[in-house]
């Protein structure tokens, strides 16, 4: 992992994509090499499956609880993903941004739409295919999904792409390497965006101005 001191302001980061596109695979590389990041935990209405923990996986809360949230504003965004509800927790998200831990938010175009809203200083990375076929050969290969999830996930597929021109940057996974070579890089660009490290700057100035006074550094 590189060595990176936190910005002043952490970054939330947006990264979507249509399922079977690689964001997890590639995201994985970035959190290996990239410090200060953190995966924001959703709250979802859906029962967990084996081996999942509330508050690792996702919060799992109830109907009304979810309901609750959205009504008094607690989501970043929120969305119903067959028939059931995901959405952000605004609180934790903005508190490690104020302590300069930067986030990801692996989402879909919907949700991404609203925290745009919310927190219009979001970076959002949409993750592309080589072609849109290659996504059915990669959920095909996976073995995991029926024909007819197949089919509905190459239709939202569709869906997602359309909204891609949203986002501030494109990533083209047609080859592993080089897409992961290009996510860490976007990454780590915003992170050191002038206005995320003031700090460093203020830190060479100050430097700079005891040197002016005191040429001899007596």
């Amino acid at each position: 992992m590189l060595r990176l001191s936190a910005p002043d302001q952490g970054v939330l980061f947006v990264v979507s994509g249509p399922s079977g596109v690689g964001k997890s695979t590639l995201l994985r590389h970035v959190f290996a090499r990239v410090p200060g990041l953190a995966f924001s935990v959703s709250a979802t209405t859906r029962e967990p499956r084996p081996g999942e923990k509330d508050g690792v996986e996702y919060h799992f809360v109830d109907a009304a609880t979810y309901d609750s949230m959205v009504a008094r504003g607690e989501l970043l965004e929120h969305a119903r993903v067959y028939q059931h509800g995901y959405g952000t927790p605004r609180a934790p998200v903005e508190a490690a941004l104020r302590a300069g831990r930067s986030m990801v938010l692996d989402i879909d175009t919907q949700g991404a739409a609203q925290v745009r809203v919310s927190y219009p200083a979001a970076v959002g990375v949409f993750i592309l295919p080589p072609v849109v076929g290659a996504l059915e050969d990669r959920l095909r290969r996976r073995g995991t999904d029926s024909e007819e999830v197949i089919a509905r996930r190459v239709r939202q597929a569709d869906l997602q792409l359309s909204g891609a021109s949203d986002y501030d940057y494109l990533v083209l996974n047609d080859e592993i390497s080089v897409a992961s070579a290009l996510l860490e890089g976007i990454f780590l660009a915003e992170l050191c965006r002038r206005g995320r490290r003031q700090s460093w700057l203020n830190l060479v100035t100050r430097g700079a101005v005891r040197a002016v006074r005191d040429p001899t550094g007596t």
